[in-house]
């Protein structure tokens, strides 16, 4: 059994992992930490849970009496929080998978830029994997420290990676417009998040300054294996989970719709939570599962590729992705664990 903690168990990350990892059968919950409910029962914040898992929340800030205890940590808190736990567990030899933001970006003075806080870990971040299993499997096997990927760069990069591999489109064109549920905002009171100020309105926001956007340009610039610069514009809609990206990229030479699915499928042929799909995806299609739904479209008219992606953002844009990378770092079908249906309504 792979034993784990959870620090930051009641946000909604670490809800939903928590929620994923009870159900794992090779997996054991050894502690879950909380600063705003230490010491009350987990089913005391989620109502659901009563009955099924009532383990009592320890106080964030004593985490480190309990990591001899585990064999991997998810450190699911806000970023600039996760620097020093990580060293204290290279030091016990216990692995981590940072569902924050701290190891996404290995340029630091990219993270400063961005974050407005000097990266507090630099010689770990050398070390630490990107979390995209459809990417860096290899890597995530056999590495300490992962950094779980941002929900909204998850959808993009999926949607986006195979064409940054091609010489017949122009990667200095791309444009993501993208869309979240509230729930990617986190569960921290903030007025503009409250129901009154979010239902019935869709708004963009972080405009041309969003923090996930030189995650997207990393992971593409490595596609591609030049330097990507792009238009990202992320926007709130008033519904509780689900991302939509919708991305443009212009042509250089013309190719067909059947060649683009081509492309995708043989690119995730081995990616079981990558669906490539003739339809065009929604999120209700793939909400509470760990699935990727990519649909492409070739505009004639205009010479441009509109590739549409799909996820839950609180799954396959946190949690799940999150127990995904964990199953490989410890040898197991990456599949464990998310074998969740969408069920509607």
């Amino acid at each position: 059994m792979i034993k784990v903690g959870i620090i930051g168990a009641t946000g909604y990350v670490g809800q939903q992992l928590v929620g994923l990892l009870i159900r794992h059968k090779e997996c054991e919950i050894k502690f879950i930490s909380s600063n705003t409910y230490k010491g009350e029962p987990f089913s005391n914040v989620y109502g659901q849970y009563r009955d099924i898992f009532q383990m009592e929340c320890i106080d964030t800030g004593k985490v480190s009496e309990h990591l001899s205890e585990v064999d991997l940590v998810f450190i699911a808190l806000p970023h600039g929080l996760a620097f020093e736990t990580a060293k204290l567990c290279k030091e016990l030899n216990v692995r981590v998978i940072d569902m924050g933001a701290d190891f996404r970006l290995k340029d630091v003075d990219a993270y400063k830029e961005w974050y407005k806080l000097d990266h507090g870990a630099k010689d770990l971040n050398q070390e630490a994997v990107y979390g995209l299993p459809e990417v860096y499997s290899k890597e995530i096997k056999d590495a300490f420290l992962i950094g779980n990927p941002g929900c909204y760069p998850t959808a993009s990069i999926l949607g986006l990676m195979p064409l940054l591999k091609t010489d017949f489109i122009d990667k200095q064109s791309i444009i993501i417009d993208a869309k979240s549920g509230v729930s990617g905002a986190g569960r921290s009171t903030k007025i503009d998040n409250l129901f009154t100020e979010v239902n019935e309105s869709l708004k963009a926001y972080g405009v041309a300054t969003h923090r996930h956007t030189p995650e997207i340009e990393q992971e593409l610039s490595n596609a591609s294996n030049e330097k990507i610069t792009l238009s990202f514009t992320p926007h709130l809609v008033p519904m509780n989970k689900g991302i939509l990206a919708t991305s443009y990229v212009n042509l250089k030479e013309f190719v067909t719709q059947k060649e683009l699915y081509d492309l995708y499928k043989e690119e995730y042929k081995d990616a079981p939570f990558v669906r490539v799909i003739d339809d065009l995806p929604q999120t209700r299609w793939v909400r509470g599962s760990n699935f990727c739904d990519i649909g492409i479209r070739v505009d004639e008219r205009t010479n441009r590729i509109i590739v549409i992606s799909a996820i839950d953002n609180m799954i396959k844009g946190a949690a799940g992705q999150g127990i995904q990378n964990m199953n490989i770092m410890f040898g197991i079908d990456e599949r464990t664990g998310l074998d969740m249906l969408p069920m509607l309504p």
